[in-house]
């Protein structure tokens, strides 16, 4: 299993700078990836104002410049929000920038992120899946680098041929966000390079995945997707604490065994920037 962080860029972590330093920190460190989320003006639950918010594309150019191992990426990009051949030019840059290193983690968005509310963007969630599928078919069609075009029910491309292709082959990983075990997004992942799962409690609020639920979803997984291709179950968990912490370790080890190919250890916006540089500089746990 491999071991990822996943920063905000709100608050105190909206700084680009900061951000690339920390990748360089964390690639020193031996860590496998550092993600960062998207937002153009995060809310919350409370209807609270967000502080500082940085630019995801800015943050992660500043990344690649300043690491040359670990994987960096959008973890996740909401995609109804954005054109999707602005996308494939914005991926394809990063891509080789980084010289492969690039993962893109799409989703819908989250409902209660302000970037789609407070600009007029689509708040139905079916009809952004919908443009959700429609920009993922737009972005591999652009990025085959032959002539493509499209026709759908919200985007259209007269035909066109975008050069350079992403410098991976044959596509910039792509994972798929989405609550488990709801049929549509599971469906998406399947599809492509990776699933980034959540599920919901019973009021409704996202929270982790437990290893029965990885067993669950990997044999999903594995039962539909292509054996021709690897394929990445993202988990989220208690990395920092599972270097010296043996309950912590136990919950990693049960992970993997079920079937996750990653986790990922989530700073929050309020966390201390030295003291999550010491987490990170004492490199992923040992297991």
């Amino acid at each position: 299993m491999r071991y990822g962080l996943v920063f905000p860029i709100l608050e105190r972590y909206s700084d680009a700078r900061l951000l690339a330093d920390l990748t360089h920190d964390a690639e020193k460190a031996g860590w496998d990836g550092l993600f960062i989320s998207d937002t153009l003006h995060f809310g919350s639950y409370s209807g609270a104002e967000p502080g500082p918010t940085g630019d995801p594309w800015i943050s992660l150019a500043a990344m690649a410049m300043r690491s040359e191992r670990i994987k960096i990426g959008l973890l996740v990009a909401a995609v109804p929000r954005r054109r999707p051949w602005k996308m494939a030019r914005e991926t394809v840059a990063l891509d080789h920038l980084s010289q492969g290193r690039f993962i893109l983690g799409v989703g819908n968005g989250a409902v209660f992120d302000r970037g789609f509310e407070a600009f007029g963007e689509e708040m139905d969630i079916k009809k952004r899946s919908a443009m959700l599928d429609e920009s993922l078919a737009i972005l591999e069609g652009l990025w085959s680098g032959k002539p493509f075009s499209y026709s759908g029910e919200y985007y259209h491309v007269q035909e066109i041929t975008f050069v350079p292709q992403p410098f991976q082959a044959p596509r910039i990983p792509i994972w798929v966000a989405g609550i488990w075990p709801r049929k549509g997004p599971m469906e998406r992942a399947v599809r492509f390079d990776g699933v980034y799962p959540v599920k919901l409690t019973d009021v409704g609020m996202p929270t982790h995945l437990t290893p029965s639920d990885f067993d669950q979803l990997a044999h999903w997984m594995h039962e539909r997707h292509s054996q021709h291709s690897s394929f990445d179950i993202v988990a989220n968990g208690p990395v920092f604490a599972a270097i010296q912490d043996t309950q912590a370790q136990v919950e990693l080890k049960a992970m993997a065994e079920a079937g996750a190919t990653w986790c990922l250890q989530n700073v929050q916006p309020q966390h201390d920037v030295d003291a999550v540089r010491a987490a990170i500089l004492q490199g992923p746990p040992s297991l």
